[in-house]
């Protein structure tokens, strides 16, 4: 009996032993992990689900203005994306067609979209239009993209267009998105789509779009040169650090912005909650373990040094090095987001916390990531700001009243 019970005392311990060790193990981790602490962050609405679609900058660019007027005190808004994007469509089938096909046609869009949609369309709240017309809870658009794409391909390569090609395309946009409502009841009054944006009491004039590049002049506009800039709209550009000044301006005096990246990127890393840009050449290493990393391939280096651990030192992004990606396509138009705050890590290094159109079940922080300074530089297409933000000096140089 004895013995028996010396073995159970036994494995009790060992069983302790090993919890304990786990234990310890996850606190390193944790304890490796990134820490941040606020420096600002301004109010933002919940976090949305673009799901199976490519119309992150619908909701990217209706978060912001739903920033704007949680801002301006006009309360919080759920605003329909659908209605964005389905207007959208509308007119890009017209500029498609009237191109006979050079032109984009995709799923795709910018953040100027957004007021120029609203201004020509007016805009309704997400429980007058969610646009799930094809029996989903959320969008899906595996069979909605063929259709659209096909159909309008389709005419763009015939000889002559009949006078019904648009009310066949609407009538297509009906059937998956819904019919649009001519008028509609919120909170108790009833309103058309115009007049509900007009109530809303945001100048959609005040919404600009600033980049960064060096093959146009500074302090002039160009036009994006990005495929889903279908709109050819024109965005001012600054030198780089300006731009980063105006971003950090912005959210230290209560605004939002709008952000276009790419995270497609190695250093974006979703599930850790984070986007860096991880300087391959240069870690705090000493003794044994620098012998160790110099012993280490060219391949070896850049898998350990992108561990996320929060130890990393990342690469100096000048202005060269960023024009450099956008040339070579190593930049690419890939995501809308919307940056809300600033946040410092333990190690005093400044990063942007972002609104993702994820939904919050996935990643680390509820929806939200943090990125450094260095992958905003790198990795900015462009920022969709209020212009109201920009400092006077700022505002004269980009000759804005």
């Amino acid at each position: 009996m004895k013995k028996v019970v010396y073995i159970l005392a036994a494995l009790m311990l060992m069983s302790s032993a090993s919890f304990a060790q786990k234990k310890d193990k996850k606190a390193k981790d944790e304890e490796k992990g990134y820490k941040f602490t606020l420096v600002k962050e301004n109010p933002a609405t919940s976090v949305k689900d673009q799901n199976r679609s490519g119309t992150c900058w619908a909701y990217s660019g209706l978060a912001f203005i739903e920033s704007e007027l949680l801002r301006t005190g006009k309360g919080e808004y759920d605003l329909s994306e659908a209605w964005i994007y389905r207007n959208a469509y509308t007119d890009k089938a017209e500029r498609y067609i009237r191109a006979h096909g050079s032109a984009t046609f995709s799923e795709g869009g910018a953040f100027q979209d957004i007021p120029y949609i609203i201004k020509k369309y007016g805009i309704v709240p997400e429980e007058v239009y969610r646009g799930l017309n094809y029996g989903t809870e959320k969008p899906d658009f595996t069979e909605v993209t063929p259709v659209l794409s096909g159909y309008i391909t389709g005419l763009a390569k015939g000889k002559s267009l009949s006078t019904a090609w648009k009310q066949g395309f609407e009538s297509l946009l009906d059937s998956y998105f819904g019919v649009k409502p001519e008028t509609f009841f919120y909170k108790g009054v009833e309103y058309t789509p115009k007049s509900f944006a007009a109530s809303l009491g945001l100048n959609w004039d005040d919404y600009i779009e600033i980049g960064s590049y060096t093959h146009y002049p500074f302090y002039e506009m160009f036009e994006l040169e990005v495929p889903d800039n279908w709109l050819h709209a024109d965005i001012y550009n600054v030198p780089l650090d300006e731009m980063i000044q105006i971003i950090d301006d912005a959210i230290m005096a209560g605004y939002t912005i709008g952000w276009g990246s790419d995270v497609s990127e190695k250093g974006f890393s979703w599930k850790n909650g984070v986007a860096i840009v991880p300087d391959e050449e240069k870690r705090d290493l000493t003794g044994t373990e620098k012998e160790k990393w110099e012993k280490l391939t060219a391949k070896e280096k850049a898998d350990a040094a992108y561990s996320f651990d929060g130890t990393t030192k990342e690469k100096y992004i000048s202005q060269e090095e960023r024009q450099k990606g956008y040339d070579n396509f190593s930049t690419t138009d890939d995501h809308g987001m919307q940056i809300v705050g600033i946040y410092k890590d333990q190690n005093g290094n400044k990063f942007y916390k972002v609104k993702n159109s994820w939904g919050t079940d996935s990643g680390k922080y509820d929806g939200y990531f943090f990125a450094s300074e260095a992958f905003v530089r790198y990795k900015t297409i462009s920022i969709q700001i209020n212009k109201n933000a920009l400092s006077a000096q700022m505002r004269n140089k980009l000759h804005i009243k």
